[in-house]
């Protein structure tokens, strides 16, 4: 009987292999030899897809950018700020998902062509709208520094669950600090609503004083 053959090697295996390993164990876990043992290949045939770890972990990022939903901005009936908000939603989904790989994308997009098309939406919905050129580049800059810094780590997860942590002698305000840990996901989601909310109501306010 003839013996399974192996899937195929390819460059779309190797990112999604790569992905897994940097969501499960962080970047540094991620080498041609680790990667080339995960895909049941020789290390040598990596690269014929990427010629170094760095190309792969571009790659990776690039594939997380890719998941992020961009046809609110499609959608010409659309106010800028909803398809905003709801780009934003998706943005930060999607970095929720895979933080260890924000470190990456938090250095631009670079070439990678998924992080290019999402800067281009938003750039370009800006302008359509009516925001000069300028304040559209400022935005989307400002929608990037809001978004990754909130995937970067949880408010409340950073409080331990420890009432005596908290000794109100010292932390007179911090009586229910230990009970955060435990609503991590609620608090960070209203957190970042909240944020949210805030900030575009505030370009809402000067896209008001351009008319």
């Amino acid at each position: 009987m003839a013996r399974p053959r192996k899937p195929l090697l390819s460059t779309d295996r190797i990112v999604e292999t790569a992905r897994a390993l940097v969501d499960a164990e962080g970047l540094a876990a991620v080498s041609t030899r680790r990667l080339a043992a995960e895909l049941g290949v020789s290390g040598p045939s990596l690269y014929n897809h990427f010629r170094t770890k760095d190309e792969i972990l571009e790659a990776v990022a690039d594939s997380v950018s890719a998941q992020v939903d961009l046809s609110m901005f499609e959608d010409a009936g659309r106010e800028w700020s909803t398809a905003l908000h709801d780009w934003a939603v998706s943005y930060r989904a999607a970095l929720r998902d895979h933080p260890n790989i924000v470190p990456v994308l938090a250095r631009g997009p670079g070439r990678r062509p998924a992080g290019l098309r999402l800067a281009d939406a938003v750039y370009g919905a800006m302008v359509r709208a009516g925001w000069p050129a300028a304040q559209a580049t400022s935005i989307g800059a400002l929608m990037r520094y809001f978004i990754m810094g909130s995937a970067l780590g949880s408010f409340a997860g950073g409080f331990v669950d420890d009432v005596s942590a908290y000794d109100p002698a010292d932390y007179p305000h911090l009586g229910q600090a230990h009970l955060l840990a435990e609503q991590q996901e609620k608090i960070d989601e209203r957190a970042f609503e909240t944020g949210l909310t805030a900030l575009l109501d505030g370009l809402a306010r000067q896209f008001e004083q351009l008319r």
